[in-house]
């Protein structure tokens, strides 16, 4: 049976989701969750996790309403945990406090806690309602689903184009088409991903540093720089090398790579000159990533799409034209008929500077 969620409950629900979402920069790998204590539609307490290994949320959304939280409802966006991992279980914590309904947007499918955390509550007496504005939390949490679920982690293609569709020119020229603004957005969605990764060509041709720029204070933690080179041909040069972020370079096992090389690497399945993507990302998983970010050019952006591991594109279209000349945004999709063409469902669309932002994911498959 469906529980009948109030007008409060999904205003608490909503605010438990906005206080999660502060830790989109610091959490990981963990999911972002948030929690809010109220009485009524009074709120007594709240907070979100901040940092893995710290405190989760509702411990802190606890701590704050103290004495107050006996007797009161929790609102959380993740099914409490119910396992001691570097902290305590939040379902004993919520227990020990007298809270007596507990309405979570979700279950936790992490196998350590996957309903027990539920079970828990409602063995001490407490009710528990799942399932309000679920949407919107596996949304927040998608990383973390995508890997605990799917064993491999969300793929989000960042790309730039012109309005003709152009992502650089002939001779590979591609700084800037987007506008600062576009160059700065990129910078959030850098910081909230665990690992940005590029193709070695890039590495070669642009020499991105791939790190995070946000120009302000704002706390984050440095994501994982990923390279592929099959061959290990740029291990020796560019910036990915500066120590500014931890990097990791994804080859063949055949590679031979330079004597006395001080880098971390690993190798995956190959064919032909081209690195197993799908064992890419389930390297990435194993390594507790949640989202990866692609900053490649059109062959490698376009062989994960035609893979189907591409989840979402990140997409700046700029004002300008670049000709028929320049390079296109994909490579390698083999489309040859209007029937075989890609169709993708705009998720999010908005001005950011001069330049329009589309969030495009992979439209759903029709039932035949």
């Amino acid at each position: 049976m469906t529980p009948e969620f109030t007008a409060t409950d999904h205003l608490l629900m909503a605010r438990a989701l906005l206080l999660a979402e502060r830790g989109a920069y610091t959490t990981r790998p963990n999911p972002m969750v948030g929690c809010v204590i109220a009485h009524g539609g009074e709120t007594v307490g709240e907070g979100f996790h901040q940092r893995a290994g710290e405190a989760h949320a509702e411990v802190f959304a606890l701590q704050a309403a103290g004495d107050r939280a006996k007797g009161a409802t929790a609102y959380v966006t993740l099914e409490p945990c119910a396992h001691m991992g570097r902290t305590g279980p939040c379902a004993d914590a919520l227990i020990a406090a007298g809270v007596t309904r507990v309405v979570a947007a979700m279950r936790d499918p992490f196998p350590q806690v996957d309903g027990a955390g539920f079970d828990k509550l409602r063995a001490a007496g407490i009710a528990v309602e799942s399932g309000l504005m679920e949407a919107q939390a596996r949304q927040l949490n998608h990383g973390f689903l995508s890997r605990t679920e799917r064993g491999r982690p969300w793929v989000r293609v960042k790309l730039a184009m012109s309005l003709d569709g152009r992502t650089a020119m002939a001779n590979g020229d591609s700084k800037w088409i987007s506008g600062e603004a576009s160059r700065h957005d990129v910078q959030r969605w850098r910081a909230r991903a665990g690992a940005i990764l590029t193709g070695s060509n890039t590495v070669l041709a642009d020499d991105p540093s791939l790190t995070v720029r946000l120009g302000d204070d704002t706390p984050f933690v440095a994501p994982l720089r990923v390279v592929l080179d099959p061959g290990l041909a740029t291990v020796a040069r560019g910036k990915v090398r500066d120590g500014s972020a931890p990097t990791l370079y994804l080859h063949a096992s055949d590679a031979k790579p330079p004597r006395d090389l001080d880098v971390q690497r690993a190798s995956v399945p190959a064919q032909g000159g081209r690195l197993d993507l799908d064992a890419v990302l389930r390297l990435l998983a194993a390594r507790e990533i949640n989202e990866v970010q692609i900053e490649a050019g059109a062959t490698l952006a376009g062989a994960f799409l035609a893979a189907g591991l591409a989840d979402e594109i990140l997409l700046y279209v700029a004002p300008v034209l670049l000709g028929d000349r320049a390079r296109p945004l994909f490579a390698g999709l083999g489309i040859d008929a209007m029937a075989q063409r890609a169709q993708l469902q705009v998720v999010d669309s908005r001005m950011i500077g001069t330049d329009h932002r589309l969030l495009l994911q992979p439209a759903p498959a029709q039932a035949g």
